[in-house]
């Protein structure tokens, strides 16, 4: 199925989903990689504020590259998600609803997904300059000091992705062929 989906998601919008599903993503996406999550999972074991509030959220495992000119940001592909397997439970628990990524995910963060309603994205790799065209705005909102990995809060339109793994156990990388 086809779906359009815009952010932040309701636990409706999520509960229709289901591995296999191709959709396009509009509204407001953060992104963060490895040093980022890392920063996100000491500031919670701190008892202190996130970068954003992640309820309902969406986080993109993304470092783009620098805004060419006449652009909004450079190109924009996912990067593996199982670096920030380590980090995304405590995030799922607070409320971050899906992440968009690449690649496998451990059974922790699966366990998370299913538990906590969220969904997992999986974004064609390959496709980062294509990708790009979907930003329709970009902003450093917190770790400008890691360049590339900073937190940045997009606003996009139809972005493609896949859902990989849904909240009902429905997991794109374990159907049999």
């Amino acid at each position: 199925m086809w779906q359009h989906i815009d952010a932040p998601l309701s636990d409706e919008v999520i509960s229709r989903l289901r591995s296999g599903d191709m959709a396009t993503v509009s509204g407001v996406v953060y992104t963060g990689r490895d040093a980022a999550h890392r920063r996100m999972a000491e500031a919670l074991a701190r008892g202190e504020a996130l970068p954003f509030e992640p309820e309902g959220q969406i986080i993109y495992y993304a470092g783009p590259c620098p805004a060419p000119p006449g652009r909004v940001i450079g190109s924009i592909g996912p990067t593996t998600s199982g670096r920030m397997d380590a980090y995304a439970p405590a995030l799922i628990r607070r409320g971050l609803k899906v992440m968009i990524g690449k690649g496998l995910r451990s059974p922790e963060v699966i366990e998370a997904i299913r538990a906590c309603g969220g969904v997992y994205f999986a974004a064609v790799g390959g496709a980062a300059a294509l990708m790009s065209r979907c930003v329709k705005q970009a902003e450093v909102i917190a770790y400008r000091d890691l360049g590339t990995e900073a937190v940045r809060r997009l606003l996009v339109e139809d972005l493609p992705v896949v859902v990989a793994i849904d909240c009902h156990g429905g997991n794109l990388y374990a159907r049999r062929h």
